[in-house]
Formats: C-alpha cells, structure tokens, sequence
C-alpha cells in the first residue's frame, strides 16, 4: 500500500479516521487486514457489512447454505429478491455495491478439516457465525493450531454470546474449555426450534466486527478469555473470566 492514502479514501472513511485511536495509521492497518467469516447468516452479515463499512481490505466468506424466506428477518444482507440464491454469492454483490475497495473472496463450501486446511493461512483473524457445534470446534481447533484470533458467537431466543481467543497467546484457554464436552444439541444455536429475536443478531454480529476492528488496531479493551453475555430482553450483561482446563487440547 502507498504511504498516502488518496483523497477518496481519506473522505469515505473521514468520520473514523478522526477518531484519536484509529487515526491515517490505523486506517491503513484496517486496509491491510484479512479476515475469514465463516456463516453468512445472522451474525455473518452484519459482520460482513461492517467490517466492509470501516474498510478491511480482504474479507473470505464461507457458506454453502441459500436464502430462504426465513432468513430475512433476520440476515441483513439479503433481501425477497435473493430468496433461492447463493448466500456467499449474494453477499459478495451487496458488499461490493457497498465498498468496492473490499477484495471479497468467497467459498461455497460447508467447511471439514481439508477444506479449511487450504483455506486459513490467507487470513489473519477468524470470525465465527455457525450456527452448529461441530462447525464452532472445527473452527476453535484450527485456529489454536495455525494462531490465528478466533472472535466466535452463538444466539438464542433474546441472547447471545461473544467470546474473542487469541491463539498467539498460549496462556488463554480455547472453546472448548468452556463447552466440556463434543456431545452438545445444537438445539441450543438452532433458530428454527428455539426461535431468535432478528435484532438480537444484529446486535451480536455488529459486536463481532467490533471485537475484529479493536484487534486489527490493537485499541481497546478485548475480550481475550473472557465470555461476554448478553440478555437483550432484560437488558444484563456481564463478562465472565474462562478457565483454561488442565486437560484441553489447548493446555
């Protein structure tokens, strides 16, 4: 990247460069930044939209699911026009209409340990927006094994979950310290049975681009081994420590 940023850029992302902690240096650290969405549903999109908003320069996007009619309440992204479409295809479009700046990389796979092999080392942070457990410990596994900053998340009815690993760090514990066990119903992330209030996706995904951005400029305070959660029907949150199991994979 040049040292100057040109006129246009300055003026698109003007009201965050002003900000003392981002700044021409942090623009340009956003600039340079790759980041991984897997899930482009609820917690994808607004991911996806923001982290393209602010100016990350490389975004992959995994999923291999289409957009039903279900989904719009609740996945920003897409609108009755896209019901049968491509979710992966569809994203690209709108976040290129957005900021044509992103490159958008996408893969219209669902992600196993092969895949995601191929897939990680071009990207530097990790967000998760599966909607299923074996799919969140894939994820955990892989990126304690390549590195990488894993900001991870799960919804249910009024609530939500955020937790932010930075795998650089070997002191931190992993996703599974905090789920002990593989044997979990994904009942507990499924909308369909369990129901999900649209905002509260939203909410939750739009903290996850948050969390990524303050990574990417190192400002801030993280979430690095903490769980944040959210009940957004009575409006509590609190921020819980994890401990790191002596018999974890990440020990």
């Amino acid at each position: 990247m040049k040292n100057q940023l040109n006129k246009k850029i300055v003026d698109r992302y003007s009201r965050q460069i002003v900000l003392k902690d981002i700044g021409i240096l942090g623009q340009k650290k956003i600039l340079l930044s790759k980041v991984l969405i897997i899930g482009a549903g609820g917690l994808g999109s607004p991911v996806a939209e923001f982290l393209s908003r602010a100016g990350v320069g490389m975004l992959g996007i995994v999923d291999d699911d289409k957009v039903s009619l279900s989904n719009l309440h609740r996945q920003s992204l897409y609108n009755t026009y896209d019901i049968g479409k491509f979710k992966v295809k569809v994203a690209k479009d709108k976040i290129k209409k957005i900021n044509p700046n992103t490159k958008v990389t996408i893969y219209k796979i669902r992600l196993n340990n092969k895949n995601f092999n191929k897939i990680i080392n071009g990207y530097d942070y990790v967000i998760d927006g599966s909607d299923n457990f074996k799919t969140k410990f894939l994820i955990n596994d892989f990126c304690l094994k390549f590195k990488k900053i894993l900001v991870t998340a799960a919804i249910s009815k009024f609530d939500g979950h955020i937790f932010t690993f930075n795998f650089k760090n070997k002191k931190i514990p992993c996703l599974r310290c905090f789920f002990q066990t593989s044997n979990i119903s994904d009942d507990l992330l499924n909308c369909e049975s369990g129901g999900i209030l649209g905002t509260v996706a939203g909410i939750v995904g739009t903290i996850q681009a948050n969390e990524v951005l303050k990574k990417i400029l190192n400002i801030g305070t993280v979430l690095d081994g903490y769980i944040f959660i959210l009940d957004l029907l009575n409006l509590n949150f609190r921020k819980v420590k994890l401990k790191k199991r002596k018999n974890c994979i990440c020990k």
